[in-house]
């Protein structure tokens, strides 16, 4: 029966990025009673579902990084030489499977996933346009619900905000005793994923003499700086290059 399988015998080479996008999040967020504009258990599951993409799935991601129910992962090297049927599918289920378990839910939860080709360079502007999303998210999710805690509906509100300019958006959080750019960091600026060496103190029995060796350990960036500035840039660079 093989030969009646339909599959896109479609490969790409590295690098690239596997963005996760999370699938009707809202009604998930609505059951578990999610704070808003921003929840910690939510935030803290995506983060755990970042670090065992990069350390546990087998798919070997340099990072992830994630922000609001979106996670982009970045390769240097391809599992399943590139084909990207493949990866697609086994990056958006591992997620999904993860986030289930992270939330403790008891109902399927989906992701799609979607492969954006890069160059180092292209890799640097991905990242940066994925953290102004991420500020996008930010203001436009307090702005949203302040308007709903005013008595609007979700549909009033998101009308109310249309075509606003980031300013203006600004001024009106103001106004209500919020300053946007003093919320916390991984709520403005997403949260990094990313195995780094750690130096620890051992102990060699045979040659009875203490030993340092070098591991690595996946750690989370809650305190990105702001990927647009000189200093974002050659953090993006060191982290994209891996030096």
């Amino acid at each position: 029966m093989e030969d009646r399988e339909i599959f896109a015998n479609l490969v790409t080479v590295p690098p690239v990025f596997v963005r996760l996008d999370g699938r009707a999040f809202h009604a998930l967020t609505k059951k578990l009673a999610f704070a808003r504009p921003f929840d910690d258990r939510f935030s803290g599951a995506m983060e755990q579902v970042s670090r065992l993409l990069v350390a546990e799935s087998g798919l070997s991601p340099v990072f992830a990084y994630t922000f609001s129910d979106e996670i982009s992962l970045y390769f240097r090297e391809l599992p399943f030489s590139g084909r990207v049927e493949k990866i697609d599918s086994v990056a958006a289920s591992y997620a999904a499977s993860a986030l289930t378990l992270a939330l403790g839910v008891d109902e399927p939860l989906a992701f799609d996933a979607r492969i954006v080709i890069a160059t180092p360079d292209i890799a640097i502007e991905y990242m940066t346009d994925r953290q102004g999303e991420a500020w996008r998210n930010h203001i436009n999710a307090y702005c949203q619900q302040a308007l709903v805690s005013e008595g609007m509906n979700m549909a009033e509100a998101a009308e109310k905000l249309r075509g606003l300019a980031s300013q203006d958006l600004h001024e009106m959080m103001h106004q209500r005793g919020v300053n946007l750019a003093k919320t916390p960091a991984w709520q403005r600026r997403g949260i990094l994923v990313s195995k780094k060496p750690v130096t620890k103190e051992g102990y060699n029995p045979v040659k009875k003499e203490a030993v340092t060796v070098q591991r690595s350990t996946v750690a989370a960036d809650r305190d990105l700086p702001l990927f647009s500035t000189p200093k974002g840039q050659d953090f993006l660079k060191n982290l994209i290059s891996g030096e």
